[in-house]
């Protein structure tokens, strides 16, 4: 094992930095929160890059290289593929543009805050084990680098991946069949906005539609046989507090170390607390400024658009409008750590670069993705947001964000709670939402933006509660075309339920909606085993009989909760078998990093075709025949509580070379799954570990600041070994959360350390 405790920085005690302007004082609280107080927005930057190196260097190093394309350097041959995407997608150079393009208090910022990071890694503190273990060094932070790491952790986040799906199912299932392959709808969609409405899903008819089947038969042809977050607002008419309680737990993969950390920066301009990223300044996600708190949920708002291209016999040209278009070429070279380097060709349309297929082949998709197509001033948004005193002022601060999408949830002290789809789109055909779609024809391309005054908001809604957890936000008449694929309404539903009851009206309150484990799919297979007669096989009645006498809840302890994951991933695996689908993994289209595996999609569409009773995808056989089998095959899984079944292994990256090292925190068992508001999900293709969940947990009390609450799934601390590196992880597997200390005198007293940075 390492020597971890050598590499653990001092959190106490004067360090002299050459660069400040004056003192900085930092004090951890007993989570090893960071509180930093500094006279001026300046030094409060230039500490806040020092502190984040000093608990997550390692972490920004490799989120900076896999945001470049250099990962591979550290983590070797698993991380080429990745490397490549990010090369392909021209991440260095789109974030290169708009740090060029950022305003000069934006420049001034994200150049103070790599002067911070760059003040630890001179000084003489000890670098992160990792270092040792690579035997590397890191290299020296750029302002650029902010956005680079910002940009990397929404890249390719939403409908990119629906959409290559369906186009890869597309010969397999056939036209008439390919827009069932989608998330299911809960029967309705439950809206955001009004809050509390349902509405029917639009869906695409084979004349809209007709383009682009033609466009991805024809490029299928030589190949055919061949992971969400919850946010709640309860206004003070609604509240026990007579004030706003904004709470919600965003959903992430488990990375080790945690994409968030917890820290509170002060200075002259502002005081403000909450889940910072590392490797970028300020709060982009989650805070508060001790007049307006906000958070985010993904809004799974259409930022993708992929084109099937035609390319000439050499891929020296592509098609457009009936001209011959030369393409863009460049070549590039990944070094792979423990292996030779990998030379790569990167081929472009006006559209963007070609992520899947093969030009030379004839046709291959495009990808035109709002994330690194045209300048991008997100960064610009930051300072403004902690300076914004209401609602109101909190999104117009937001004009031009558009790295990724959110529904930005706000409240303020002055009683207002909104919500505001902070997000830049472009005017297109909604057709372009199904499926990639003709490269060549014109029809399809973008059409300007959809102003900031014109994205979807809603401020003090009747009734005084806003919910959002991934589902639809508006009606699909809505006159611009948003998203098509979106999250089931379930979460939705049941946080508002639970509200509707009197749950989460104070913020302690709100701990028992982060916990809900009810899943409205168990009971919907439970309702359909109730119909089936009774198995001939004497393990599958057993296993019938224990499902049908469960209440849906899958809580740690209970059996019946892996038994019923158990008969759904059997069902899942039968249709894709019956389907076809399963044939189609290796597909060109689904191997795009990370890759999509056919049954992890149909996991998710299966409840609507059960629901619906539509066999159509079973190659003959009755959701009954497929039930009866599934039966089968699930009763010889053996028997355990599902929290052992469930609980997640937290991997840090360099484990799989290092396993020696303890690198890995420990983890505990977790109820809950990905239909639940606890939710903990799994890629049921693999297993039934849980792979995402709640990175965070955290609920505002607008107005009475120290009342407020959070947690993070493991620590504050990257750094392995740290005190702080697995602290929070009891609190969180329990859904329960700790003191968010936000009044100075409150900070100093129960300070557990205190560190002072002096100007050399």
């Amino acid at each position: 094992m390492a020597d971890l405790a050598a590499a653990l920085p001092r959190l106490d005690g004067e360090l002299r930095l050459p660069g400040l302007a004056a003192p900085v004082t930092i004090h951890r609280d007993p989570q090893g929160v960071p509180h930093l107080r500094a006279e001026t927005a300046d030094d409060a930057w230039f500490a806040l890059g020092f502190v984040h190196a000093q608990d997550r260097l390692f972490q920004m190093d490799l989120t900076r290289r896999r945001a470049t394309g250099r990962a591979a350097e550290f983590l070797g041959a698993p991380a080429v593929e990745a490397d490549v995407l990010s090369r392909r997608l021209g991440v260095e150079r789109a974030s290169r543009r708009d740090y060029a393009a950022a305003a000069p208090e934006t420049r001034a910022m994200l150049d103070r805050y790599a002067e911070g990071v760059n003040a630890l890694i001179a000084s003489d503190t000890p670098l992160p084990v990792e270092y040792g273990l690579l035997e590397e060094r890191p290299e020296p932070w750029e302002g650029w680098h902010s956005i680079a790491v910002m940009r990397r952790l929404g890249l390719l986040m939403g409908s990119i991946w629906f959409k290559l799906w369906r186009a890869a199912a597309l010969p397999v299932v056939g036209a008439e069949q390919v827009g069932k392959l989608r998330y299911d709808d809960g029967g309705l969609d439950r809206l955001i906005i009004p809050p509390g409405v349902d509405a029917k899903r639009w869906e695409a008819t084979l004349a809209e539609l007709a383009p682009s089947l033609a466009a991805l038969l024809e490029a299928a042809a030589p190949d055919a046989a061949g992971g969400g977050s919850n946010n709640w607002a309860v206004g003070p008419g609604r509240s026990a507090t007579g004030r706003p309680v904004l709470a919600g737990d965003p959903h992430r993969v488990f990375e080790i170390p945690n994409m968030y950390a917890q820290h509170h920066i002060a200075c002259d301009e502002f005081d403000a607390i909450g889940l910072t990223v590392p490797g970028v300044p300020a709060f982009p996600h989650f805070a508060h400024n001790g007049r307006v708190a906000w958070c985010v949920t993904h809004a799974f708002m259409d930022l993708f658009d992929l084109f099937v291209e035609r390319f000439d016999a050499g891929a020296t040209r592509y098609l457009f409008r009936g001209e011959w278009r030369p393409v863009e070429r460049r070549h590039e070279t990944v070094a792979v750590r423990g292996a030779p380097p990998r030379e790569i060709e990167i081929i472009e349309t006006h559209h963007g670069a070609v992520i899947a297929g093969d030009p030379a082949r004839g046709t291959a998709l495009a990808l035109r993705t709002v994330q690194t197509a045209e300048t991008d001033l997100s960064f610009d948004c930051l300072p403004r947001m902690l300076r914004a005193g209401s609602v109101e002022e909190l999104y117009a601060a937001t004009a031009g964000w558009g790295l990724i999408d959110h529904n930005l949830v706000a409240a303020d002290t002055a009683g207002h709670i909104g919500q505001l789809v902070r997000a830049t789109l472009p005017r297109r055909p909604r057709a372009n939402g199904w499926l990639p779609v003709p490269g060549w024809t014109g029809a399809h391309e973008w059409a300007g933006w959809i102003p900031h005054a014109e994205m979807p908001r809603v401020i003090d809604p009747p009734g005084g509660v806003i919910v959002t957890a991934n589902n639809r936000v508006v009606a699909d008449d809505h006159p611009d075309y948003l998203c098509t694929d979106c999250h089931p309404p379930y979460r939705a539903r049941r946080i508002a339920e639970l509200i509707e009851g009197g749950a989460s009206l104070t913020p302690a309150g709100a701990a028992a909606v982060h916990a809900d484990v009810l899943s409205p799919n168990a009971l919907l297979l439970r309702e359909r085993l109730a119909a089936l007669p009774a198995p001939g096989d004497a393990a599958a009645a057993r296993l019938r009989a224990m499902l049908l006498d469960w209440d849906g809840r899958m809580a740690a302890g209970s059996t019946a909760a892996s038994a019923y994951i158990a008969l759904r991933r059997a069902l899942t695996a039968l249709l894709a078998e019956r389907s076809g689908l399963a044939a189609i993994v290796a597909h060109p289209y689904l191997s795009v990093p990370p890759g999509i595996v056919p049954m992890n999609q149909l996991w998710w569409c299966l409840p609507r075709l059960l629901r619906e009773d539509d066999a159509a995808l079973l190659g003959g056989w009755s959701w009954d025949d497929a039930l009866a089998e599934a039966l089968r095959r699930a009763a010889t899984e053996p028997a355990r509580p599902w929290g052992e079944a469930h609980a997640p292994r937290f991997v840090h990256p360099l484990t799989p070379q290092f396993p020696a090292a303890g690198l890995d925190p420990p983890a505990l068992p977790l109820g809950g799954d990905g239909d639940t508001v606890l939710a903990v999900g799994m890629l049921p293709s693999v297993g039934t570990t849980a792979t995402y969940g709640a990175l965070a947990r955290y609920a505002f009390d607008v107005g009475d600041w120290d009342n407020s609450l959070w947690a993070v799934f493991h620590g504050v601390s990257g750094r392995p070994g740290s005190p702080h590196y697995a602290d929070q992880n009891p609190l969180w597997s329990d859904c329960r959360m700790a003191p968010m200390r936000y009044s100075w005198p409150v900070i100093e007293r129960e300070a557990s350390a205190t560190q002072v940075l002096r100007p050399a």
